[in-house]
């Protein structure tokens, strides 16, 4: 009996000072080279956020995932692809166990809300 393929989560961060049209195609590289082997599940761009510590004098990023089932093979194709490419900060590749939870919508999560400067409120009677 063939198990099936698992599924992997690649979360890229691509500099975000590099043109739109060079972002876009380490974007379409990466999904051919999936799509080539593999099959893409989920496919987000969060957009640009700023990074938690500083990487290489960068303080932000464009966040992109890609959760997509394949063989090893690809697995070490897109390592040694991604390392090589100008363009991207940073890449990680994690193999989701059986009944992980999807990833949550981060497009649509608002910012930290600001507590009011001043005086702290008075608790009402």
């Amino acid at each position: 009996m063939v198990t099936p393929a698992p599924t992997y989560d690649l979360v890229l961060l691509l500099d975000s000072k590099v043109e739109d049209d060079q972002r876009a195609k380490i974007r379409t590289d990466v999904r051919a080279m999936i799509e080539a082997a593999g099959t893409i599940v989920r496919d987000e761009q969060y957009g640009t956020r700023t990074l938690a510590y500083e990487i290489e004098k960068r303080t932000d990023a464009a966040y992109e995932l890609l959760q997509f089932k394949g063989p090893r093979e690809l697995l070490e194709q897109l390592d040694r692809t991604l390392r090589i490419t100008d363009g991207v900060v940073r890449f990680r590749i994690v193999k989701l166990r059986e009944g992980m939870p999807s990833a949550p919508d981060l497009r649509q999560a608002p910012g930290p809300v600001a507590e009011p400067a001043g005086e702290p409120a008075a608790a009402s009677s």
